[in-house]
């Protein structure tokens, strides 16, 4: 089967959830690079003022308010882009939410709307776009997690939705591949990231929740989403993090679940008391164009494995040349005692 991508620039791109966090700066991204985009949240205000914006850059950028848990609303993204732009050439299933508390002590209600949104939201952009995409072709990408590969207290209930992403994304490729539609079908897998996950997640807790460390800017997330849009790829680890999650639930499960028991809960409660009066994203739309909540300590502003498995060629010719480089001031401190002699 072969699967041709556009360029961005050629490109009409659909983003979920794109009004915050991950979407939002894969959004301008790809505005930036000459991509028309089709952004789809519930924040119609936050959505209105980025189209405003994106179109600024030159592009072109309408928005559809819409709840991915509603298969409706998801057909009605797909029809304004074929309405506006002719079609699309990749769909982006961005949209997400998250519960910290206990499992034993989440109301099935909270649960289940985690799975509306997180699974179901998935699911119906993605039987559109591959019903869109199975004569035409295109990229589909959907954002899982380091949680797709392994559990964790806490927010065990985000984590098994991510499961799920990862379990239907993976049996969808598998379909239009027997089928011979060439659609290439992306599992983007972050680390923790400094967006506003925090903020839209709903708190059971009796302290304020934070993410553990290491935590990762959301450019690094976007370049991995929009190099997925122009070449097949399977899945893409954001985050070296991400990978060692996932090998070590796959080879050393055992291992990894003493580890989770011991530092998972603590690392990630703060000690400031929950604020009551916050107002989650999980029934409503979230806090609207803002890209990072701010994460306190260090975020990282690249991921060099990421970059490596992406761009393998230029990384390995740039750490040939760092060899090189260092080969050559170790030979010349080797051979300075000598000619002083």
């Amino acid at each position: 089967m072969d699967i041709r991508l556009k360029k961005l620039e050629d490109q009409v791109i659909v983003i979920t959830g794109a009004s915050s966090g991950i979407g939002l700066t894969t959004a301008r991204l790809a505005a930036r690079r000459g991509a028309k985009l089709v952004l789809a949240a519930r924040n119609g205000d936050a959505l209105q003022k980025l189209a405003d914006e994106l179109n600024g850059y030159g592009t072109s950028a309408v928005h559809v308010v819409a709840d991915v848990s509603k298969e409706e609303d998801v057909r009605t993204i797909a029809s304004t882009a074929i309405a506006q732009f002719g079609g699309f050439d990749t769909w982006i299933n961005n949209a997400g939410v998250s519960i910290f508390g206990k499992l034993s002590e989440i109301s099935l209600e909270d649960q289940r709307r985690i799975f509306d949104i997180n699974f179901w939201g998935v699911v119906h952009g993605s039987l559109v776009a591959a019903e869109h995409f199975k004569w035409r072709g295109g990229a589909l990408i959907n954002l899982g997690s380091e949680l797709s590969d392994c559990g964790i207290t806490l927010q065990g209930i985000y984590a098994a939705s991510k499961h799920a992403v990862k379990g239907f994304t993976d049996s969808l490729r598998m379909e239009l591949e027997e089928a011979g539609a060439p659609v290439s079908v992306t599992l983007i897998k972050p680390a923790a990231v400094d967006t506003m996950f925090l903020a839209n997640a709903k708190n059971y807790m009796e302290v304020e929740p934070k993410l553990p460390a290491p935590i990762y800017a959301p450019e690094v997330v976007a370049e991995a989403i929009l190099f997925a849009a122009e070449h097949p790829k399977r899945d893409i680890f954001v985050g070296s993090a991400s990978k060692l999650f996932s090998s070590g639930a796959h080879y050393f499960p055992q291992l990894m679940d003493r580890y989770m028991k011991r530092f998972a809960s603590r690392q990630q409660r703060t000690d400031k008391p929950a604020n009551s009066s916050a107002q989650d994203a999980l029934y409503w739309p979230g806090v609207g164009l803002q890209e990072r909540l701010g994460y306190p300590g260090h975020v990282c502003e690249s991921s060099l494995y990421t970059r490596a498995t992406t761009h393998p060629k230029t990384t390995g010719l740039a750490l040939a040349g760092a060899g090189l480089a260092l080969a050559a001031v170790w030979q010349s401190r080797q051979r300075a005692p000598r000619n002083l002699l």
